[in-house]
């Protein structure tokens, strides 16, 4: 064989050699050694090709759901759908455990087959649709085997989905809430421009009836008004700044995970994150990597890492918005398709915040407290003083009335 022939099989190198070396791998490896070692040149991008990946993590859109809400003379009511609106459809249960499946074969070599509290991670947003996505997901991704399946009947087995409260949930739910200067961006977009130019054709669509208005054309101007209200929410106007007020915040964890993964020997392989079509947006806008379009159910976006032969480490994103075609490649403005991670962490360092709370302008709460504390303190030193005063005056008041001449 010669090596140009043998060209081709490079191409699957990447994704053979993933996480622990492989017989496949190995047979891979040996055969390069070997035609490198003849009358074969091997350039030295030939042989940079060979990388093993370290950790993944996993962002991906719930999956079909019920309507969220209806137009008043809607027919449909939400008594009429199962659960209610707003709730993951046997679809959308579909697609999820499809999409498990799916990052099963895309890392069969890397993730174990069986799963590992130690070496998987998965969290969800507060919303019945993200955690039973999150579920069938995991039931796609880890079919109970050998020692693992509990009942003969049910190939299922129960893998925890760890959720923050709405409240308190700063990384996943988007847009973040109790940011007075993200508010105060938000309706500044509104009256922008960009923003009045980008929505006047689609301004005479309103207030018709169902049978007139349900036309492919409404439809498709109702679907570029979903766009460019994603856009708007986090871009269009003052981009970094509200990047570093919203997506950014993801893009800082997801960050940290990734170094952290790099630095250590002991790492979480998987972290996968159930969340949003505004979740993606947010990151992709970001990240500068938005192609304008609404993520669709059961979209994912993709963060590979790994460590060259050189032992340099370098960040891959991979968007897969169509289950029926591989993954796309996604470039950080900037750098290459496998970018550095030195490179990545210094090309998204703009929307990266060090605190968040003091540039959306929210208060100290605490800082508050000791604010009205030592303002306390204040008055009542001069309240002490000003008794001091008193007392000390009426004492040599009443003293002088006491004194009598003999």
């Amino acid at each position: 064989m010669t090596f140009k022939t043998f060209l081709p099989e490079l191409h699957n190198i990447k994704y053979i050699c993933r996480g622990e070396k492989t017989d496949e791998c190995s047979l891979l490896l040996s055969s390069i050694i070997v035609l490198c070692s003849g009358k074969v040149s091997c350039s030295l991008h030939m042989v940079s090709i060979f990388v093993l990946i370290l950790c993944v993590l996993i962002v991906f859109r719930h999956g079909d759901r019920t309507p969220v809400v209806n137009f008043p003379t809607d027919p449909h009511k939400e008594s009429e759908w199962p659960q209610g609106f707003g709730q993951l459809t046997k679809t959308g249960m579909q697609q999820l455990f499809k999409l498990g499946q799916y990052t099963r074969e895309r890392y069969s070599n890397f993730l174990n087959s069986t799963y590992n509290r130690q070496e998987f991670y998965i969290q969800s947003t507060d919303y019945d649709r993200t955690i039973m996505s999150a579920q069938s997901y995991l039931s796609g991704l880890f079919p109970p085997t050998s020692s693992q399946i509990w009942n003969p009947e049910l190939l299922w087995q129960p893998i925890p989905v760890h959720v923050l409260q709405k409240s308190t949930d700063q990384m996943l739910h988007f847009p973040l809430t109790g940011c007075p200067r993200f508010d105060e961006l938000q309706n500044k977009t509104q009256t922008s421009s960009e923003f009045q130019n980008r929505i006047q054709p689609y301004m005479g669509i309103h207030n018709y009836t169902l049978p007139v208005w349900a036309t492919k054309d409404v439809i498709d101007k109702m679907e570029k008004l979903a766009e460019l209200s994603l856009l708007s929410l986090f871009g269009l106007y003052k981009t970094e700044e509200k990047s570093r007020l919203q997506g950014g915040v993801l893009v800082n964890a997801i960050l940290k995970s990734i170094k952290q993964a790099a630095n250590s020997s002991k790492q979480r392989k998987m972290e996968v994150y159930s969340a949003h079509d505004t979740t993606l947006g947010a990151l992709q806008i970001a990240l500068n990597i938005f192609n304008g379009k609404l993520p669709p159910y059961a979209s994912c976006q993709f963060f590979e890492l790994y460590q060259e032969s050189s032992g340099q480490y370098s960040i891959e994103m991979h968007y897969r918005n169509d289950s029926s075609k591989d993954p796309y490649v996604l470039t950080l403005p900037g750098c290459t398709s496998s970018c550095p991670l030195e490179k990545f962490a210094e090309l998204v360092s703009p929307v990266i915040t060090e605190n968040w709370s003091k540039e959306c302008g929210k208060k100290d709460k605490m800082k508050d407290i000791f604010i009205g504390f030592d303002i306390a303190i204040g008055l009542l030193f001069i309240f002490d003083l000003v008794l001091l005063y008193l007392l000390y005056h009426y004492g040599r008041c009443r003293r002088r009335n006491n004194y009598q001449d003999i």
